[in-house]
C-alpha cells in the first residue's frame, strides 16, 4: 500500500491559537489517516522555501484545488467516517474507545458511580492519592471548569461542592447516562456535553481549569486534545491531568502487569493499541509532551510524579496498576501547565 509523507506547516499564529488539532482533524476529514506527527520548530526562511515549492507544484499538478489546500497527490475514495451527535468525525479510535467505555460501564462504573460520587475527599487515581498531599488543584471556589472525558462525573461533583461550576464533557453515552442519575440522586445538577475531546462544542476562552483524570489524558490524541484545551481556557487557566507515566507505558506487557525490562521502543510512542477488543490509548515521550503542551501556548508548572502508598491495594477492576511495582517506580503522573496570558 502506497504511503504518502506530507510536511504541514503551521503558521505561529495559529499554534498560538490552538489550531493544529483543528488541521489535523480536516486530514481525516478528506479520508486521509494521520499514522504519525511530530512538532518541530522551522526557520522561517526553510517554511517560506517549502511553501514555495509546495505552491509551484500545487498549480501544476492539480486541476481542481481543495476549498482549503491543493491536492497534490492521487487520493483513493473512501466514506467519510460516521459522526457523533457533536458533529465531530468519529476515527476508528473513537469507535473503540466508545465501545470499551459502553462495555466498562455496564461491569464495573454505573454500578460504583455512588460511592465515587459520596466520597467527601478528593482523591486522583485507582491508588487514591488524596489531593490534600499534593495540592495540584488549588482552591477551585468561584473558577469555570471543564473535565475532558468526565465519565460518569464524579469528579467535576467534587469540584462543585467545593465551588467550581464544572461542565462534564464525555463521548459516551452510557457513562453520562450514570452521570444524570447521580445527579438527580445527589441534587446536584451542572452541564453534561457528549463531545469527544479533540473538537468540544464550547465556546473559546470560557474557563479557568481544564482538567483530566485518566479520561482526555488517556484516550484522545494529545495532539489535538491538547490545543483544544488551551481554546477552552482563558489566558492564565490552568491544565491539570492524570495519566499513566511513559516509564510504565515502556515496561507494560501487551497483557499483564509492567515488569522491570523494557517492552518496546520509547521514540515513537504515540498510539497504543494492547489488545485486539480493548481501546486505543495515546502516550507521548516527555519530550514530545513538553513539545505539545508549549506549542499549545502552555507554560509547564509542575510535573508530579505519584508513588502509590504503603497502604495501597490493587484496584479490584483495574487490576494492570500493580502497588509493588508503583512504589519503586512512578506509574501515574499528574502535569499543571498554564496557558501564557
Amino acid at each position: 500500500m502506497a504511503v504518502e509523507r506530507t510536511l504541514i506547516l503551521v503558521k505561529p499564529d495559529a499554534m498560538r491559537r490552538g489550531l493544529a488539532g483543528e488541521i489535523l482533524r480536516r486530514f481525516e476529514t478528506r479520508g486521509l489517516e494521520v499514522k504519525a506527527a511530530r512538532l518541530v520548530r522551522v526557520e522561517r526562511e526553510l517554511a517560506e522555501l517549502h511553501y514555495e515549492v509546495h505552491r509551484a507544484r500545487s498549480a501544476a499538478t492539480s486541476r481542481s484545488p481543495c476549498r482549503t489546500t491543493s491536492c497534490t497527490g492521487r487520493t483513493r475514495p473512501r466514506l467519510l467516517p460516521p459522526r457523533s451527535r457533536s458533529g465531530f468525525p468519529m476515527t476508528s479510535s473513537s469507535d473503540k474507545n466508545v465501545a470499551l467505555w459502553t462495555r466498562v460501564n455496564a461491569e464495573y462504573t454505573d454500578e460504583h458511580a455512588r460511592g465515587a460520587w459520596a466520597a467527601d475527599e478528593i482523591s486522583w487515581g485507582p491508588f487514591g492519592i488524596s489531593e490534600s498531599e499534593i495540592d495540584v488543584l488549588g482552591s477551585v471556589d468561584g473558577l469555570d471548569v471543564v473535565e475532558l472525558g468526565c465519565g460518569t462525573a464524579y469528579f467535576s461533583a467534587w469540584l462543585a461542592r467545593r465551588g467550581a461550576r464544572p461542565v462534564g464533557v464525555d463521548p459516551t453515552p452510557a457513562q453520562l447516562a450514570t452521570a444524570r442519575r447521580m445527579q438527580a440522586e445527589f441534587g446536584l445538577e451542572f452541564p453534561l456535553v457528549e463531545a469527544f475531546a479533540e473538537n468540544v462544542p464550547l465556546p473559546d476562552s470560557s474557563f479557568d481549569l481544564v482538567h483530566s483524570e485518566y479520561g482526555a489524558s488517556i484516550w484522545a490524541d494529545p495532539y489535538r486534545w491538547v490545543p483544544e484545551a488551551a481554546r477552552l481556557l482563558r489566558p492564565g487557566g490552568r491544565l491539570v491531568f492524570l495519566h499513566g507515566t511513559p516509564l510504565a507505558t515502556l515496561c507494560l506487557p501487551d497483557v499483564g502487569d509492567a515488569t522491570t525490562e523494557l517492552q518496546r521502543p520509547y521514540f515513537g510512542l504515540h498510539r497504543l493499541e494492547w489488545t485486539p477488543d480493548g481501546g486505543v490509548e495515546f502516550q507521548l515521550t516527555y519530550g514530545g509532551w513538553i513539545d505539545v503542551l508549549r506549542g499549545a501556548g502552555f507554560e509547564i508548572e509542575r510535573l508530579v510524579e505519584l508513588q502509590a502508598p504503603e497502604r495501597a491495594q490493587r484496584h479490584e477492576y483495574y487490576t494492570d496498576f500493580d502497588p509493588e511495582w508503583s512504589r519503586k517506580w512512578p506509574s501515574e503522573e499528574i502535569w499543571v501547565a498554564r496557558k501564557r496570558s
